[in-house]
């Protein structure tokens, strides 16, 4: 996992919503295409789950990540 991948989902788990990358970035002051990026990422190995087109939700997996019930080496998560 990239060092900006637990900031996304811990701001997920925070907050309730379902946000695009561009109002994600500005709330925990990263580039907004890399967090795009991560993003797609997070969502391929199952972590968030892309709502409509550009909105993306924490999954019910990335809960379990977050709460520690969830290995992260068993994810296909690479660092970049």
């Amino acid at each position: 996992m990239a060092p900006v991948d637990y900031e996304i989902m811990l701001f997920f788990d925070e907050h309730d919503i379902q946000t695009s990358p561009r109002v994600l970035a500005a709330n925990i002051d990263y580039d907004r295409q890399y967090v795009s990026k991560r993003c797609g990422k997070l969502s391929e190995a199952g972590l968030l789950e892309s709502v409509t087109t550009g909105l993306y939700r924490l999954t019910d997996t990335g809960r379990a990540y977050l709460n520690g019930d969830l290995d992260g080496s068993a994810l296909k998560l690479d660092k970049e």
